[in-house]
């Protein structure tokens, strides 16, 4: 009996001696993690302090350019009203009538504060997907590895894709559509600095993000999680999802400007298709030999 109790000793000795060495080794991995962070949050506060240094120019730019009715988009819009004359004359866009205004005392120093730091973390993202594969590398198999090379060049891509996107359309047509919109003649359309800037920074980067799919669907079909004939099934549900989000992105009436948003949307499902597909292709390959 006594002989039981010490073996039943030793082993629950040993059980918590292995759960504590998973416990180390999970806060090991913590604290891996918390210094990429900290190096990618470094990167970005340096990023933000430049931009500081480039204020001028982000603001008057960048950050005001949309307002500007010399705004490249508008001009490209007038160039293509010139040769479509079916487009009618409200699609050539020279004034954005909408005003500014200041509503807090220290207003404009927040202002200048959180486009900068808006500055950073757009540039700095890049630099944070390089942190995050750094720390997921060393737990992948060399296939996988092999498999997953270009990561963070892929994925930054088709973040400042998103972001161009974001920007020179949906931003432009969004700002002429909600600064032009009256429910009344006795409402002047004026907005704060923080209305404004958000407004700018949720569709730049909201876009940014959303044209992040391919990179979400490749790494769920690694795990297994999504299939090709699943995002094949549901395309029609799909379909029906792009549309609500161009809608709600571009609050414009018009069918056309909902397209426009909505045709790279569906261009990055079927690419997210083609991805998920190549990789179950090469899954049953490994597998069973099977093309």
């Amino acid at each position: 009996m006594s002989d039981n109790k010490t073996k039943d000793l030793i082993g629950a000795i040993k059980s918590k001696g292995k759960t504590l060495e998973s416990e180390m080794s999970f806060f090991d991995h913590i604290d891996v993690l918390r210094k990429h962070l900290l190096r990618s949050l470094l990167v970005i506060v340096l990023l933000t302090g430049a931009a500081f240094w480039f204020y001028e120019f982000i603001f008057d730019k960048v950050v005001m350019g949309p307002m500007s009715g010399d705004f490249w988009t508008y001009r490209m819009m007038c160039k293509l009203a010139q040769h479509f004359p079916s487009l009618g004359s409200d699609f050539c866009i020279t004034e954005i009538k909408g005003k500014i205004i200041n509503t807090e005392m220290a207003g404009q120093f927040t202002l200048q504060i959180n486009s900068c730091i808006m500055t950073g973390i757009v540039f700095g993202v890049p630099y944070l997907l390089f942190e995050l594969w750094l720390f997921i590398k060393p737990a992948l198999h060399d296939k996988e590895k092999k498999s997953a090379r270009g990561f963070v060049f892929f994925a930054s891509l088709l973040f400042l894709i998103g972001i161009l996107f974001g920007y020179f359309i949906i931003c432009p047509l969004s700002i002429n559509f909600l600064t032009n919109y009256s429910v009344s003649s006795r409402i002047e359309n004026t907005f704060t600095i923080d209305s404004y800037l958000s407004s700018v920074a949720t569709l730049t980067i909201g876009t940014g993000i959303i044209f992040e799919l391919p990179v979400l669907i490749y790494i769920l079909s690694m795990f297994g999680i999504m299939t090709p004939a699943f995002m094949r099934a549901s395309r029609r549900y799909a379909v029906v999802i792009i549309l609500i989000i161009s809608a709600v992105v571009t609050p414009t009436p018009d069918m056309m400007t909902m397209l426009v948003v909505a045709f790279p949307l569906f261009i990055l499902y079927e690419l997210s298709i083609f991805i998920s597909a190549s990789i179950e292709r090469k899954k049953n390959k490994e597998l069973y030999g099977t093309k």
